[in-house]
């Protein structure tokens, strides 16, 4: 279990980073949706790093400096990692959403959530790319593990 989760990571931070190069090689091109989005994908993960550590996170539709994207997907991926190895997947964690509502999943839950929810984000952007007439990225696991 544990190694399918950090490979579907590794996974992940392959493809944000391949999304943020994108986009910073079209700035002038693309719109603040996309900027919004890609921000969004990567607080969404922080977010969801925080609650299993117990950690300060960030808010959800929060805007990064643009420069610091690529760092802020480096700490996401080096914190899920952690997370991987410190935590039992099947372990409970209660957190509560950015509403103040509590709830509790599992660890593996939580951070299933992250890695789908990144996906998710990633086909809007590409969406968005194409939109402005930029190639998207293939994002595809397959392509990834190809």
């Amino acid at each position: 279990m544990k190694e399918k989760l950090i490979d579907l990571f590794e996974y992940t931070y392959h493809f944000n980073k391949e999304m943020i190069k994108i986009i910073s090689e079209n700035l002038e091109k693309v719109d603040e949706k996309t900027i919004i989005l890609i921000n969004h994908t990567l607080n969404a993960q922080q977010i969801w790093n925080s609650r299993i550590l117990n950690e300060k996170s960030f808010e959800v539709w929060q805007i990064n400096s643009f420069e610091n994207l690529n760092g802020i997907n480096q700490q996401n991926f080096n914190k899920s990692l952690e997370i991987v190895q410190k935590f039992h997947p099947d372990q409970k964690i209660e957190y509560q959403n950015s509403g103040g509502t509590k709830f509790e999943n599992t660890v593996f839950e939580m951070l299933f959530q992250a890695i789908n929810h990144s996906t998710y984000h990633r086909g809007q952007i590409n969406t968005l790319l194409k939109q402005s007439g930029i190639t998207s990225v293939l994002t595809d696991y397959i392509f990834y593990k190809r």
